[in-house]
């Protein structure tokens, strides 16, 4: 299938503001511009569904709206993390309420489980790394993290029929928001990635095309 036009410019504004990083252009006023215009661009594409679902509606776009402010504030990445931390920790506990409009929180066991080891072991292998007046909130982020993505897991194993599909993928942003965030926490505690800000970004505005893919509508089916 062809690529839509705000998918297409959506990858666009994501491959500048990766491409503003020093290994590649070192243009630091390309991420300034484009970065949040990308997230921007998924709330566009957010905006338009969930038209049956309007409390679920009004939180994931909370949700995206929080990440939007994350976005900006990690542009300053020394004097913005503790804010974006903030932000973004918001924002998965909206994109927790919202999923949970759907279905019972934590239904899942086996999913929260397999997130929570994951994240544990991430977090116990960088936290001697984890400078003291930031161990509180990074402890906070990732519970709220582990749990927003075991729910994307619950709402995707219930999904049923024409749910299915949109299910799934949002049960891959949730993987891939953990993905985005291990990278991330270990660059900035452990050791420098090669191309950090490559798979750190693909993989979060990933996740977060997903997630915004969950509220698009469903297409009707023929008339009776």
């Amino acid at each position: 299938m062809p690529i839509k036009p705000l998918a297409l410019a959506t990858l666009l504004c994501a491959g500048l503001a990766i491409a503003s990083a020093p290994w590649a252009l070192d243009a630091a006023w390309l991420n300034m511009i484009f970065k949040p215009l990308t997230t921007v661009l998924i709330i566009a594409h957010a905006w338009a569904g969930g038209g049956q679902r309007p409390a679920v509606r009004r939180w994931l776009l909370a949700g995206l709206a929080l990440s939007l402010i994350g976005d900006v504030a990690l542009i300053w990445p020394q004097r913005g993390f503790l804010p974006g931390l903030v932000a973004f920790l918001l924002a998965h506990i909206a994109y927790i309420v919202g999923f949970t409009r759907e279905h019972r929180f934590l239904a899942k066991p086996v999913a929260l489980t397999i997130y929570a080891l994951v994240a544990g072991s991430v977090l116990a292998l960088l936290w001697p790394s984890v400078p003291a007046g930031l161990r509180v909130p990074v402890a906070c982020y990732v519970l709220a993290l582990t749990a927003m993505s075991a729910q994307t897991a619950v709402v995707g194993l219930a999904s049923r029929h024409d749910d299915l599909r949109r299910g799934r993928v949002l049960m891959l942003g949730g993987a891939l928001f953990m993905t985005s965030d291990a990278l991330l926490a270990t660059n900035k505690f452990a050791m420098p990635l090669p191309a950090a800000t490559l798979w750190i970004l693909a993989t979060y505005w990933m996740a977060q095309w997903c997630i915004a893919s969950w509220l698009r509508p469903v297409r009707a089916g023929p008339a009776r």
